[in-house]
């Protein structure tokens, strides 16, 4: 076969939508493979709140594996005769683990204070108000992280140009924000109604639909930055 008809032959559109199945259901396996050992240890924990420094600790290994998903389904190719998605992803996963560890690591640990207050708050003294505040802070801390993650992910910042882009687009990019936050409720409600393997089986899918939320910033940032 000449490279003339390699082309062609991996060209057309069922071999792109082929193409895109197998990227998809390969970082699906990875990003499962990656969360396993903490993922496993927390179905072992009780649900109880004392248990809530122990289950962040079970959610650490989740950040550096979304970001691997986030650069391997960036960097995905639509010719299925040249498909490296798990190179890609562990490309994406030796690359990005330290920055991501930067920023996922203080964000659990703020998500964990202000569980443990909210959920002791009659025991602390804390007044509704103050917990709602809590909440509220804890809301935005989580889409700044998302836009945390998904920066550190596929550009190259030190942590503090991260957190002050996020934290930018944020507003800047509010309709992908609002997106993101959709995916984060979606995924939130298929947790509690459904189970956590079904969150854990279509990972991938929300990794992308991530992806796609972020695009107006991940462009801006690029045409800013990187051009």
């Amino acid at each position: 076969m000449t490279a003339g008809a390699r082309r062609e032959f991996g060209a057309g559109p069922l071999s792109r939508i082929t193409a895109f199945v197998y990227t998809v259901l390969v970082v699906e396996g990875l990003l499962l493979v990656s969360v396993a050992p903490g993922y496993v240890l927390l179905l072992l924990l009780d649900r109880d709140a004392s248990n809530l420094p122990l289950a962040a600790l079970c959610a650490l290994p989740a950040g550096p594996a979304v970001a691997a998903a986030l650069y391997a389904l960036h960097h995905r190719r639509g010719d299925i005769t040249d498909l490296r998605p798990a190179a890609a992803y562990w490309r994406g996963y030796r690359v990005n683990a330290g920055g991501v560890l930067r920023v996922w690591t203080p964000l659990l640990a703020w998500l964990t204070v202000v569980g443990v207050i909210v959920t002791h708050r009659e025991a602390a003294g804390v007044p509704v108000w103050w917990a709602g505040l809590l909440l509220a802070a804890a809301a935005i801390a989580v889409a700044w992280g998302v836009n945390a993650l998904v920066i550190t992910s596929l550009f190259t910042f030190r942590v503090r140009d991260v957190a002050r882009l996020s934290a930018y687009h944020l507003i800047s990019s509010w309709r992908g924000t609002l997106a993101q936050v959709s995916l984060l409720v979606l995924a939130l409600g298929v947790t509690v109604f459904l189970a956590e393997a079904a969150l854990a089986l279509t990972a991938s899918l929300f990794v992308l639909g991530l992806l796609r939320a972020s695009r107006a910033m991940t462009d801006d940032i690029r045409e800013e930055f990187t051009e």
